[in-house]
């Protein structure tokens, strides 16, 4: 396994909360649910809902696109375990890319979010886009001629 951090990811990842846990540098409280080789999983402090969790690659990168996939392979896994260890029939998995879309903490990580009802938890709206059927088929054959 690699951790080819540039200079620059390495100046960022000196700078990032998230890499300061995972080196154990830690100036605040954190309640670690999971260290493992490539991930680590912790309590959120500002929690949407009782056991909000978020699991991150130890691997520092802004977006998930640009994480190898050896970080991200035993995430989803991990959000798994979790949320059954959380005893919860309803929770939503949650990862955010750039600022339009939410993200907050520039170091790659997950959310699982337990929503034990309907006020606490993730609440979303869903906007809707209409796509023609024309637009569906080229945008299919763009995602499948680079995959």
């Amino acid at each position: 396994m690699s951790n080819n951090l540039n200079d620059r990811q390495a100046d960022l990842c000196d700078l990032c909360f998230f890499c300061k846990i995972t080196k154990g540098e830690r100036q605040l409280p954190v309640y670690l649910t999971s260290e493992r080789r490539t991930s680590y999983a912790f309590l959120d402090v500002g929690p949407l809902a009782e056991g909000h969790t978020l699991i991150i690659p130890r691997y520092h990168s802004d977006r998930m696109d640009q994480v190898p996939d050896e970080y991200l392979a035993e995430i989803l896994p991990l959000a798994k375990k979790i949320a059954k260890a959380l005893d919860v029939v309803d929770y939503n998995i949650l990862q955010n890319n750039g600022k339009i879309a939410h993200q907050h903490v520039f170091h790659v990580h997950f959310h699982v979010i337990p929503k034990p009802n309907e006020k606490e938890g993730l609440g979303i709206g869903w906007p809707r886009v209409e796509q023609p059927k024309k637009v569906l088929a080229k945008t299919l054959e763009k995602i499948l001629s680079k995959l």
